[in-house]
């Protein structure tokens, strides 16, 4: 599969962005701070990355948790998962939040969140005066099988 080109400016003193795994979906984010930030229980705090991104018309990057720090030590991203328009040229920035009954001591450099970029449709409006009819017709939460 061919890349996706995004162009970027890195004003942080941390690599680029990088895939852990040959077929991971997600780029690790780092945190770009002066110093270590410590996250109370149930505080959220926004965290630089350094990073600026010119995505193509046509893609959004989604800001997303990782795994290990939610399991290991309640900490994900708030607003998951966060949309960078291809239009935005702002720092990407990572909203944590502690979840956990812990303090917990972000570190400059640590991995963060996970990155994704994907393509993506838009629609247009196509008013209705009814639906068709499915199986589970209008069936919400919980509507498939135990809560």
């Amino acid at each position: 599969m061919a890349p996706v080109y995004v162009k970027i400016i890195n004003r942080s003193d941390n690599p680029l962005p990088e895939y852990q795994t040959e077929h991971a979906a997600g780029l690790d984010l780092r945190a770009s701070l002066p110093g270590a930030v410590t996250l109370e229980p149930m505080q959220r705090q926004l965290i630089p990355t350094g990073l600026f991104i010119e995505l193509p018309a046509g893609y959004e990057a989604q800001v997303r948790p990782r795994s290990g720090l939610a399991f290991k030590h309640g900490i994900t991203v708030l607003n998951s998962p966060g949309t960078i328009d291809a239009d935005y040229r702002g720092e990407v920035m990572v909203l944590l939040v502690n979840l956990s009954g812990q303090p917990f001591v972000v570190q400059p450099g640590e991995r963060i969140a996970q990155l994704v970029v994907a393509a993506y449709q838009r629609i247009a409006w196509q008013p209705a005066g009814e639906l068709s009819e499915t199986l589970r017709g209008t069936g919400g939460y919980g509507s498939t099988g135990k809560a």
